[in-house]
């Protein structure tokens, strides 16, 4: 007799005033005890909306919701002690400690006494944040958050587990410890409900509902999604010169559903299977050979949403072509050391980023990217060595040297007080633009991001991928020669993505130089180059290929960037230990 579902919905239907549409069609699904369903679809599907209603944060519209047989509204004690949930905003005070917040978590659920300490000390060792159990909160990296968030849910030994986005901004070690942790838990008949934003994480799920507009797309195991994409999926490999150019043209093309670069080579997505021959014409102009793959979750995800947007980016078409000598080095960081009171962030970093290259910087949270990030862009002064952009140094000179960089920093940079066009204004003066210069640029971000049914509102409230194309419309309003990109699409949906990243590669086409920092793999391969940050130090500056090759063994014959990305660091740490 199959066991009773943990988690049952039923026809759930939610509004809110204002939407023309429902937040929430009739979702019908369930969870069974030890199995984890994923959530995923683009920003503004509905999946935070479902994990309120399944928490009782919410009251539905219509349908029903049932943990355990209870209702989370009308049982609502019960309900809540069998039930854990995890926020997509780390909900936790980050002015009190680690063990400061269990206690208060503690309190909430009315857990005293001995339980108490016995629950405390299961939680800290199984999360392993025993030893930063004295730290602030706010002091943590994104992981440890991430863990603590999760070992604050577990107080109460729920029999659900409701979490929303838990490793945005995280990085694959923490990635995987995350994952390592949620394993543990179904082992001992947990359901959990996982809402991400990876989708090679949707194909670890037992099941995954896809939603989209309020609308369930889609309920069952992720390879059966797959498997609908299956013959379409193709990659194209031994392009000399040229992917990105021959990436746009395909995405250009009415026969092509998706399309992204893996490093050297290409993955594309057909709309029939016999529209192989037109791909292998257009990959042989660049000398490129033709495969066919097995297909991914992501494949069938975008196939599904009705394709991945056209590969021309409207606003590099707009921007004139950066003209530099050739290898010209434009960024350059001389032995950049930053210290904060005894802490060393960052240890003597070298680097230079090539005219027309995207950079990236990848590293463990905490390792000093974005404190790197934030020196080359003059925003932070080094302790010691020298930032340059365009020979610029940025002790120096550093008006000048900004008027040549655009910046998008890591969390949502803008003035939460002002509306969408208000901050186009506000940023349109900070870089020196007057009269009708300004208006007109002004007028042209608008219409290239689409921002016109939006002006009027805060930009705090604007969904999360409004925000993100505001953001790069004020980082790029100057026509910058430098583009510098701190996790810029965190949180987002693949869609939103690959939109963002079509205009990257235009940028680049023009000779905009692009340096990035992200914890999307697949994001990295994009890059020229990969510059691998841990502990404040420089262990790797490579191709994503050159990576990827450095850590070939019997155990990884065919490793992935993820792969590499964790070998190179526990490498370097066997390496430490040694000395």
């Amino acid at each position: 007799m199959p066991e009773k579902p943990i988690l049952e919905i039923e026809g759930l239907c939610k509004s809110f005033p204002g939407l023309d549409h429902r937040a929430l069609e009739p979702v019908d699904a369930e969870v069974p005890p030890g199995r984890i369903m994923g959530l995923v679809g683009p920003d503004g599907a509905g999946k935070t909306t479902l994990l309120r209603l399944a928490a009782g944060l919410l009251t539905p519209e219509a349908g029903s919701v049932r943990v355990l047989g209870l209702d989370p509204l009308r049982d609502a004690a019960r309900a809540r002690e069998l039930t854990g949930y995890m926020p997509q905003k780390f909900g936790l005070y980050e002015d009190l400690t680690v063990m400061e917040n269990l206690d208060l978590y503690a309190d909430l659920r009315g857990l005293t006494g001995e339980a108490r300490d016995e629950r405390f000390e299961t939680v800290l060792h199984f999360s392993e944040l025993k030893p930063f159990s004295g730290r602030r909160a706010g002091a943590l990296s994104g992981g440890m958050k991430q863990k603590l968030g999760l070992a604050c849910a577990l107080l109460s030994r729920p029999k659900l587990l409701l979490l929303d986005e838990p490793s945005v901004g995280v990085d694959p070690v923490s990635r995987r410890e995350l994952w390592r942790m949620v394993h543990e838990l179904i082992q001992e008949g947990i359901g959990v409900v996982w809402s991400t934003a990876y989708l090679d994480e949707a194909e670890l799920c037992d099941q995954v509902v896809l939603l989209s507009g309020g609308r369930m797309l889609y309920n069952g195991p992720p390879r059966e999604l797959a498997e609908r994409v299956r013959e379409r999926c193709f990659r194209i490999s031994g392009i000399t010169t040229g992917r990105r150019r021959l990436l746009t043209r395909l995405l250009d093309r009415e026969e092509v559903v998706d399309g992204v670069i893996e490093g050297a080579n290409l993955r594309i997505v057909l709309r029939e299977p016999d529209e192989r021959t037109m791909l292998e014409s257009e990959a042989g102009e660049k000398s490129g050979t033709v495969h066919p793959v097995e297909p991914r979750f992501e494949d069938a995800f975008v196939d599904l949403l009705g394709g991945a947007p056209p590969g021309t980016s409207a606003l590099a078409e707009k921007i004139e072509e950066k003209r530099h000598g050739e290898d010209a080095r434009v960024v350059e960081a001389r032995e950049l050391t930053k210290r904060f009171g005894d802490f060393t962030a960052t240890r003597a970093v070298s680097f230079g980023v090539r005219a027309g290259e995207i950079f990236g910087l990848l590293g463990p949270n905490g390792a000093g990217k974005s404190t790197t990030f934030k020196m080359m862009c003059g925003l932070l002064k080094p302790s010691s060595g020298e930032a340059l952009v365009s020979g610029t140094s940025l002790s120096h000179a550093p008006g000048e040297a900004r008027q040549k960089v655009g910046y998008m920093a890591q969390k949502f940079s803008l003035y939460g007080m002002l509306n969408a066009r208000q901050n186009l204004e506000f940023f349109s003066g900070v870089y020196g633009l007057r009269g009708k210069a300004r208006r007109k640029r002004v007028d042209e971000m608008i219409e290239l991001f689409g921002l016109a049914d939006y002006l009027g509102q805060s930009s705090e409230k604007l969904p999360l991928g409004i925000k993100q194309r505001l953001a790069l419309a004020c980082a790029v309003m100057h026509t910058p020669d430098i583009l510098f990109l701190d996790e810029p699409t965190s949180g987002v949906d693949p869609v939103t993505r690959r939109e963002f990243w079509s205009h990257i590669n235009g940028l680049v086409r023009k000779g905009v130089t692009i340096m990035v920092t992200t914890h999307f793999m697949d994001e990295a391969e994009y890059c020229d180059r990969i510059g691998l940050m841990f502990r404040g130090d420089m262990i790797a500056i490579d191709t994503p290929h050159a990576l990827k090759e450095s850590v070939v063994s019997k155990d990884l014959e065919k490793p992935t960037l993820e792969d590499a990305f964790i070998e190179l660091i526990q490498r370097w740490r066997d390496r430490k230990e040694v000395a």
